[in-house]
């Protein structure tokens, strides 16, 4: 069983409150070299048959479904060689208009840091090359007031002190212990400045204890939801771009009156990715004002 989103205009309901959806700001990276040919997660299995031009169409219904939503979104030349960079989350991380490069942990990806940062640069943006390991929005998610950092497989905790002074947020560190789930977008998503979705098995003891205690009300992912990526979504405030057959996350958001639009994105799960993952978010100055 999966859900698709379709507009419906019967009144509802909605226990927690009427969510307003907020106007976002996206850089994406089209998949034309898109292909499994090395393995850095589990997901990754270089000898299974990937079909790029089906990459490229659930890619493009993806972009088209945040266009429609009423976002912008803007494109940063795929390269040749670099059959992730599709994943514009790991591209590097924005807030309130400056930009904290990506420094990759895999050899495989480390082109793409530099790309994204000088497709930053060339828009004048004030970029800051990362001297640490991070992997962008793969493992920093910006609540508004907080950003929630990950790590144990990629970014480390050196790069979450840097983040810190960069930004001038509190940085709030999260230790990942199960590899399917590798970056922390893949095991957490925000869906408001307040609310979150998470899979806590996904996470250590003590990171546990300090979403439990941050997020009391969050949205949990059973292991069916979390295991087809539905955590790896993209919320505006009221809709969340997820994926289709994540069925049980999808009922949860409407009973607290959210919107969930499904996606099929299963040719880029064979790298590890989906909705998150294939979007940037650009926050600049004007939309955090």
């Amino acid at each position: 069983m999966s859900f698709r989103h379709q507009a419906d205009t019967t009144p509802r309901r909605v226990p927690f409150m009427l969510r307003t959806a907020r106007p976002r700001h996206y850089l994406m990276c089209r998949p034309t070299h898109f292909d499994v040919t090395y393995s850095i997660n589990p997901w990754m299995r270089p000898e299974k048959l990937t079909e790029p031009g089906i990459a490229v169409t659930q890619w493009e219904r993806l972009r088209q479904t945040l266009t429609g939503l009423g976002h912008q979104v803007e494109l940063i030349d795929p390269l040749p060689g670099l059959p992730d960079m599709v994943f514009a989350a790991n591209g590097a991380t924005m807030i309130d208009g400056t930009v904290l490069s990506a420094k990759f942990r895999h050899e495989q990806r480390a082109p793409e840091g530099p790309a994204y940062a000088d497709w930053f640069a060339a828009r004048g943006y004030r970029v800051h090359h990362a001297e640490f390991v991070n992997e962008g929005e793969g493992d920093y998610l910006f609540t508004g007031k907080r950003l929630l950092a990950g790590t144990g497989f990629r970014t480390t905790l050196r790069s979450h002190e840097e983040a810190a002074e960069l930004f001038g947020h509190e940085v709030v560190g999260l230790t990942l212990v199960n590899p399917r789930f590798y970056h922390l977008d893949t095991a957490l998503a925000i869906l408001d400045d307040d609310e979150i979705m998470y899979y806590p098995a996904a996470f250590s003891v003590g990171s546990r204890a300090r979403l439990a205690e941050l997020y009391p009300d969050a949205v949990i992912a059973t292991d069916h939801d979390a295991e087809v990526f539905g955590l790896n979504a993209v919320s505006d405030g009221r809709n969340v771009v997820m994926a289709e057959q994540a069925v049980g996350l999808a009922a949860q958001l409407r009973e607290r009156g959210y919107v969930p639009v499904g996606v099929e994105l299963s040719e880029l799960l064979k790298s590890g990715g989906s909705a998150k993952c294939c979007t940037l978010e650009l926050r600049s100055v004007e939309a955090a004002s």
